[in-house]
């Protein structure tokens, strides 16, 4: 039975992680030929201000709005 981590910032919406959720099971059950009722997903989110990369916050390096388009909707 795999288990699978997810581990992403915040701010996507619901219907992102469905379709997220879907593609990565799909997937799962294809490469490693079980059932999808076997396939377990778990979503780690983040915010930015406790995600770093290269020594910097990605609140820092990346500002407030990085990952929202312009309507305000996560990416």
């Amino acid at each position: 039975m795999p288990i699978i981590n997810l581990k992403m910032a915040k701010r996507r919406t619901i219907e992102q992680k469905r379709a997220f959720v879907k593609g990565v099971t799909d997937l799962a059950v294809a490469a490693l030929n079980v059932e999808p009722a076997w396939v377990t997903v778990v979503i780690d989110e983040y915010d930015r201000e406790n995600w770093a990369t290269d020594g910097e916050t990605h609140s820092d390096k990346f500002g407030e709005g990085f990952g929202i388009n312009n309507t305000g909707e996560s990416l």
